[in-house]
């Protein structure tokens, strides 16, 4: 018996597997691809955009280089200058409803505590290139990988769960289905999955144009819908108002995506050929709960909703990185109770927040005749300053804030990456999944606290470069703050290590 059997072995199943195997869980992955690679996650169609939260968890496991030379991304263009103690300001900002913002007007002193850092912005990759990363990390962690193995049946039991594929039982002591918008697992144990209907058929394709002057580059919002055409040679994208009643019901034909791209662009362009195509929605559903008895679900599997803004692998990895320590904890018994309870309690609100993100962004789209004065009001909002830095802070993956019972600003959201004088900095302190104390004045009651939790937190100390006014901080392994404090209280440290990674052991 595995202690983790994971169905699903794209980006976030095998983030997630990694994950658990790094804190020393045995971990069988089911993937239903046969192949890693395949056309429709390599680019064009598998582009996504890694905003700077998802860099920065990759930064934290020591993946980002990797996953960034994966992807052809430039390291100037992503990372601080290591000299400076003060962070830049963001250099990049998403666009709404395919309205493109100036991150020029982003207000860097209503961002708060920020420090400068290998990964201070998102870059541009596809699905392959991360599922390679962290594929090669899974396997080199002991991690099984099993594909063209497509779980048919799920059931449960106060010791475990069976997962059933290819007429075999795979059992495991916990089961997290990381197994795509169309989850089985989902299906096979359900959850509630509750949520808003379509109101577009949205096309990625890979076509060959006769007469691409005739459609502009970016996004193209227009009267009757959008169209997308980017750099890369004949990727082209679309959203069809139409109640998302096309999406998978009947061909991709040329004929039909023509007459939709002529439809919505208002030109007479031809296409002489389609190369790849596939079709989606923006069906915005989430489950109630992320946990059923033994059954965990995460990444797309727990949440869907329209790829508008790029949000939806960042949202994934979000959950593994959540997750995978706590489920680590239960399975080897040392997680305080209602620990596992939190993932929910955390992920739940921040998948809510991004699924109503893109019903806004539909909502601007839809077209209509009041639409034009909407757009222009909405851009005109968003454009501001306070507007364009709500965006920033929406969309960047550095903001959200857990609710962990504290009242100090910084508790419950992601920990900047402080750096010692000697030059460690957070981000390599947490490439173990561990926990960790850091300690700028070198107290040594803080250090007699951390001892009851050797193994399982580290502790550094030392003055740093910028310590934003704080004395310690303690850091969950998921780079959340858990405890900041200006006096160094050890008693408040204790309670916070208690509460989130068990009782000590002296």
């Amino acid at each position: 018996m595995h202690d983790v059997v994971i169905a699903g072995g794209g980006p976030v199943g095998l983030f997630l597997a990694g994950e658990l195997a790094l804190s020393g869980c045995s971990v069988l992955v089911l993937e239903r691809d046969r192949e890693l690679s395949s056309p429709v996650k390599a680019l064009p169609l598998g582009m996504r955009g890694l905003n700077a939260g998802s860099a920065e968890t990759f930064y934290r496991r020591g993946l980002l280089e990797a996953i960034m030379d994966a992807s052809g991304a430039d390291e100037r263009e992503v990372g601080a200058d290591p000299c400076t103690s003060e962070a830049p300001a963001p250099r990049d900002v998403s666009h709404f409803a395919g309205m493109g913002l100036d991150a020029a007007g982003i207000d860097a002193s209503a961002l708060p505590f920020r420090l400068p850092s290998p990964a201070m912005e998102g870059f541009m990759t596809n699905l392959e290139a991360v599922a390679t990363v962290v594929a090669e990390r899974a396997a080199a962690l002991g991690v099984e990988i099993i594909r063209g193995m497509p779980v048919t049946a799920v059931t449960q039991d106060d010791k475990g769960v069976t997962a059933t594929g290819g007429g075999q039982e795979y059992r495991g002591r916990w089961l997290v289905g990381c197994d795509g918008g169309r989850s089985a697992v989902r299906e096979l144990m359900g959850f509630d999955f509750v949520g808003t209907e379509p109101l577009f058929t949205g096309y990625v394709a890979q076509v060959t144009f006769a007469d691409p002057q005739q459609l502009p580059l970016g996004f193209n919002l227009t009267p009757t819908g959008m169209y997308l055409r980017t750099p890369f040679e004949g990727h082209l994208g679309m959203n069809d108002f139409d109640g998302g009643t096309f999406d998978r019901s009947q061909p991709l034909t040329r004929e039909h995506l023509q007459a939709v791209l002529r439809r919505i662009s208002g030109t007479d362009v031809m296409l002489t050929d389609v190369h790849l195509a596939s079709s989606f929605t923006d069906r915005a559903m989430q489950v109630t709960s992320y946990r059923k008895g033994r059954v965990l679900l995460a990444g797309d599997a727990a949440h869907i909703h329209s790829p508008l803004g790029g949000q939806g692998l960042n949202l994934g990895i979000g959950d593994a990185v959540n997750l995978g320590w706590k489920l680590a904890a239960t399975v080897h018994g040392t997680a305080p109770d209602g620990l596992l309870d939190t993932y929910t309690d955390e992920r739940h609100p921040v998948g809510a927040a991004i699924l109503d993100w893109s019903r806004a962004q539909v909502a601007t789209m839809k077209p209509g005749p009041n639409a034009p004065a909407l757009r222009k009001l909405v851009f005109d909002l968003m454009s501001t300053r306070d507007g364009v830095t709500h965006v920033y802070r929406q969309t960047s993956g550095l903001f959200h804030r857990y609710d962990l019972g504290s009242e100090q600003p910084l508790v419950g959201r992601t920990a900047p990456d402080f750096r010692f004088t000697d030059g460690t900095r957070l981000g390599e302190l947490l490439r173990r999944g561990q926990g960790v104390l850091l300690d700028f004045t070198a107290d040594r009651a803080l250090r007699n606290v951390a001892k009851g939790w050797e193994g399982r937190i580290r502790y550094a100390a030392g003055p740093v470069r910028n310590d934003l006014g704080f004395t310690a901080l303690f850091i969950r392994p998921d780079g959340i703050v858990a405890w900041a404090d200006t006096d160094a209280n050890p008693e408040a440290l204790q309670q916070a290590a208690t509460r989130w990674i068990g009782h000590p052991q002296y």
